[in-house]
């Protein structure tokens, strides 16, 4: 069984950053990409970068340039760097590490842009 566990969201003003970090149990290398989602308030879940075991990245248009998406091996942990966040970021943020037969997602994590 595959856990994989969120941490890093909050309540940030706009223009601020934050860093989500999402770790896998077992090895990241089993996976054939790890990545990011996020449910907007009464929204559908949307992507939002993922990074695939050839470090191949797929950021969304909302927010390329904003935010970076990146890997540690070693800690089988995936980042989600996210810089001048805005209002419309306001979402539950769920990490997806996706095996070949199966996708495993984590319980997300809520991350807030007001002032």
């Amino acid at each position: 069984q595959v856990q994989v566990v969120e941490s890093g969201g909050g309540l940030v003003q706009p223009g601020g950053s934050l860093r989500l970090s999402c770790a896998a149990s077992g090895s990241i290398f089993t996976f054939v990409y790890m990545g990011w989602y996020r449910q907007p308030p009464s929204k559908p879940r949307e992507l939002v970068a993922i990074i695939t075991s050839a470090n191949r990245t797929n950021i969304a248009d909302s927010v390329k340039g904003r935010f970076t998406i990146s890997k540690d091996n070693a800690k089988n942990t995936v980042y989600l760097q996210m810089n001048n966040l805005k209002p419309e970021d306001t979402a539950v943020y769920y990490c997806l590490a996706r095996a070949p037969q199966k996708e495993n997602w984590g319980q997300g994590t809520q991350v807030t842009v007001s002032s």
